[in-house]
């Protein structure tokens, strides 16, 4: 079931640059979207997002044939999705006090619930900036930021909230059903942003932190740390393993790849001129 849950996350998180492709109004076919996105987020999440999410992102689609504006497109709807499916997660879990932090934590259950109204907010606010903003474009620094349709907003939450799911659900098999899903889902939660704030890649050792700490009155220190290292062969390791060897093929293949793109755009001119 772990195992599953897993494929099943990524199935999701691929479709996070299928929806880039809307946003970015790219030709790219999803049969070639699938797979980099695929590389991005396995190596994003064992060596840091600068490698997958951006470098990898930028290196595949730049050979299949996209323009910077669009990958960088590509890569914040990609971002969005993440963190708006887990806003509204998190902000679910913490207002409705579905999990306590420890005494010895300097954020207690009052702010943890405070936190939490805070993230629903923001998620209201950006989907009603979608839906009935007059003003759809910014500009910072050199790139026009566009607003998506309330609809594309509405089916980045609802993807971006089933990965976070999803991932949960690998936690949960992982450490046999011993902790209730809810409570799970909300210590991955912080454990997540606690592993981003620490700037270590994977998180490594911040999430077995995190969960220790949460669970120690549940289940014992080592049943936890053994589920967790199951949870990093899993939905990790062996998705790397996999990773790198369609990144070769995509290495291998992507110059062919971009010169059938460009002649699939070209075929509709030469009809038209014909």
């Amino acid at each position: 079931m772990a195992g599953a849950a897993a494929f099943g996350s990524y199935v999701v998180y691929c479709f996070f640059d299928v929806l880039g492709k809307r946003y970015a109004r790219h030709d790219l076919p999803v049969r070639q979207i699938l797979p980099v996105t695929f590389v991005c987020y396995a190596f994003n999440l064992n060596l840091s997002a600068w490698v997958g999410g951006i470098a990898l992102r930028f290196r595949l689609y730049s050979r299949l044939g996209l323009k910077p504006a669009q990958i960088t497109r590509v890569f914040t709807m990609s971002i969005l999705t993440n963190w708006l499916g887990y806003m509204w997660l998190a902000g679910l879990i913490f207002a409705m006090g579905w999990i306590e932090p420890p005494a010895s934590w300097e954020i207690g259950f009052t702010a943890l619930r405070v936190v939490g109204g805070g993230l629903l907010v923001a998620c209201v606010v950006y989907l009603g900036l979608c839906g009935f903003s007059r003003r759809r474009s910014w500009t910072i620094r050199g790139h026009e930021i566009q607003l998506p349709s309330l609809r594309l907003a509405l089916i980045q939450l609802v993807l971006g909230a089933a990965n976070w799911s999803l991932m949960a659900l690998v936690v949960y098999y992982m450490l046999s059903q011993q902790a209730d899903y809810p409570e799970v889902l909300g210590i991955l939660m912080i454990s997540s942003i606690a592993g981003v704030v620490a700037h270590i890649p994977a998180g490594l050792g911040v999430i077995e932190a995190v969960f220790v700490a949460m669970l120690a009155d549940e289940m014992s220190k080592g049943a936890i740390v053994g589920g967790l290292i199951g949870y990093r062969v899993i939905y990790f390791l062996i998705p790397l393993l996999f990773a790198t060897l369609v990144y070769v093929v995509l290495e291998a293949r992507a110059k062919k790849l971009r010169s059938s793109n460009q002649a699939g755009d070209q075929e509709p001119v030469s009809q038209e001129t014909g």
